[in-house]
């Protein structure tokens, strides 16, 4: 189970044997445990402004950029 911080951990270690309890009892099956994996999670920068989305865009796709060009045409309007 991936976790994305270390709160979520603490609150998971507090009902994990419960947890493990209720699963192996449904499922019959001893040998089930519940274990969380901390994951780091990449923050991504959020895109706001008409430039930001274009930058954005032209990294992925190199045509925007020469259309802009082509156009005339200024991202920020």
């Amino acid at each position: 189970m991936p976790l994305s911080n270390p709160i979520q951990e603490t609150m998971l270690n507090e009902f994990r044997l419960e947890l493990n309890t209720f699963l192996r009892e449904r499922l019959q099956n001893s040998s089930i445990q519940v274990v969380g994996e901390l994951r780091v999670v990449e923050e991504r920068k959020m895109i706001y402004t008409p430039r930001d989305k274009f930058e954005y865009l032209s990294s992925k796709n190199p045509m925007f950029r020469e259309l802009k060009d082509r156009l005339g045409l200024d991202p920020d309007f």
